[in-house]
């Protein structure tokens, strides 16, 4: 974390001027810019912030994208026609790949995600004013040339480092962004990165390529960005028009790591890391020694972790079983002489049990379920049924099941209209949730419905005799109630067979 203290003593002779169009935002971040900086200007759009920067130097600039007039990304275009070393940083709520390239090709010095977290801000403030000062010593020291050319190599040494280091929190910072939005994908990119550095350890590779590989493990899947969070989070198995939407992961990685010069290695080995030895795999379809040995050893250590890692359509396998797999399967879909190293390498590892797709708090658990919401009632549907059924032949959860049937409602919808069906369903939903707030409701065979708790339940069936809104339209309700704690039910397949 930066000091505040040493920040402002540092940055106190310099000029900074901030572009910004959300009154709200541009107050708050002005306000903390004045109290590190003795002179900032503040401009509210981006024609606004180049004609100030016309009119004066500024060592600064802190701008964000989306303005209207002119954009960030243009603003700053200009500017650097003006001053090609002018420092930029970027504070931004955009975080999608096209505006990143586009800021990476500008040469933005920073990339601070709103809302804003003000140690990202002074971390990257704290290195502008470094390498504003930098330039600004070198000045000084120009009388003595020798000194001056070895500052200045000296500059160049760190700019490219800090650079570099910019480079890598962002896309580090675009990782954790793929990590947020599926807990599985977030261990998944780690213990990759781990398993590949075990297995090209056994083969023999220097600690240099060693590293390159846990970076590559770690980054193989930051495509997934661009994937709509649907596909992405949905717990299930994938249609195939969505598995296409996946696989373009492969293509939009490469694509952002291969145009930044120090990750272009790396890009190449995360072009292949669905390849496969018998030329089956994508994008491009290579096979044998046409994969690269690094992408080989990546799609050994992703499958490996897909093997040890449970999913909802897909119980994890024991490590044995994980092993014979790979042997199975070398040959065919993996390379033997990475398989034979794989097996050496992770034969002592052991895959946590926890590692699980199901989600665990109730912010996850509101997200998973978007997935499964039935539309007319807003209960959840009977594939959500399955996957709390199942998830409860481990984790014993829930201790009840109540089923509701309701019967004659065929004939209301003949009377009525199935319109006026949908709305009796979604009251009755509406009553169930109201009278039993901490059951799970699901909605069945059209008419029917399901009840889960975690604690016992049980209804009467003369209850529902007494409810105006079935009573008056001769819809009657029968009930059947199961203890989970005396059967266990995994599935809908299985309720159906007790009722």
């Amino acid at each position: 974390m930066i000091d505040v203290k040493i920040l402002k003593s540092k940055a106190s002779g310099l000029t900074v001027l901030y572009v910004e169009d959300e009154e709200l935002v541009r107050e708050s971040v002005s306000n903390y810019l004045h109290k590190i900086f003795a002179s900032v200007d503040v401009a509210k759009d981006g024609e606004d912030g180049f004609k100030k920067y016309q009119e004066k130097h500024y060592d600064i600039v802190v701008t964000d994208i989306q303005m209207p007039k002119i954009s960030g990304l243009v603003m700053s275009e200009q500017m650097r026609d003006i001053h090609p070393e002018q420092e930029i940083l970027i504070i931004s709520a955009f975080t999608n790949t096209e505006c990143l390239m586009d800021a990476i090709k500008l040469g933005i010095s920073g990339y601070i995600i709103k809302p804003v977290s003000y140690d990202q801000m002074n971390a990257a403030l704290y290195q502008s004013v470094n390498k504003v000062m930098l330039f600004k010593e070198n000045m000084t020291y120009k009388q003595n040339l020798e000194k001056m050319v070895q500052e200045r190599s000296n500059a160049i040494l760190n700019l490219q480092q800090e650079r570099y280091e910019n480079y890598e929190k962002t896309l580090e910072s675009f990782v954790s962004m793929v990590d947020e939005r599926d807990t599985y994908t977030g261990g998944h990119s780690q213990r990759v990165a781990t398993y590949c550095r075990l297995i090209a350890q056994e083969m023999g590779y220097s600690d240099s390529e060693c590293d390159m590989m846990y970076k590559a493990g770690i980054l193989h899947d930051i495509g997934k960005i661009s994937t709509p969070d649907s596909i992405l989070l949905k717990p299930s198995k994938l249609t195939d028009l969505e598995y296409k939407l996946v696989v373009e992961h492969v293509t939009i990685g490469y694509n952002l790591l291969s145009n930044i010069p120090m990750y272009k290695d790396i890009a190449e080995i995360m072009l292949c890391h669905h390849e496969r030895h018998d030329g089956k795999g994508y994008p491009k379809g290579i096979k044998g020694d046409e994969i690269p040995v690094f992408g080989r050893i990546i799609k050994v250590a992703d499958s490996f972790d897909a093997m040890t890692t449970s999913r909802i359509y897909k119980t994890r396998v024991s490590l044995s079983q994980a092993m014979k797999e790979l042997k199975d399967c070398s040959g065919s879909e993996f390379h033997p002489e990475v398989v034979e190293s794989a097996i050496k390498a992770l034969q002592h590892v052991e895959p946590s049990s926890s590692i699980t797709q199901l989600p665990q708090t109730y912010l996850e658990k509101e997200r998973f379920s978007y997935f499964y919401k039935d539309q007319i009632t807003q209960a959840y549907n009977v594939t959500y049924l399955d996957v709390v059924l199942n998830a409860n032949r481990y984790e014993k959860e829930y201790k009840s099941i109540q089923v509701l049937y309701l019967h004659n409602f065929g004939a209301y919808n003949k009377e009525h209209s199935w319109s006026a069906g949908n709305q009796l369903l979604s009251d009755f939903v509406d009553y169930l949730s109201l009278n039993h707030p901490k059951s799970i409701i699901f909605r069945f065979h059209g008419d029917d419905f399901v009840l889960i708790s975690k604690d016992k339940l049980s209804m009467d069936e003369n209850s529902f005799k007494t409810l105006e809104m079935l009573a008056k339209n001769r819809i009657h309700v029968s009930t059947l109630h199961i203890n989970l704690e005396e059967k266990n039910i995994c599935s809908l397949k299985e309720l159906e067979a007790i009722s």
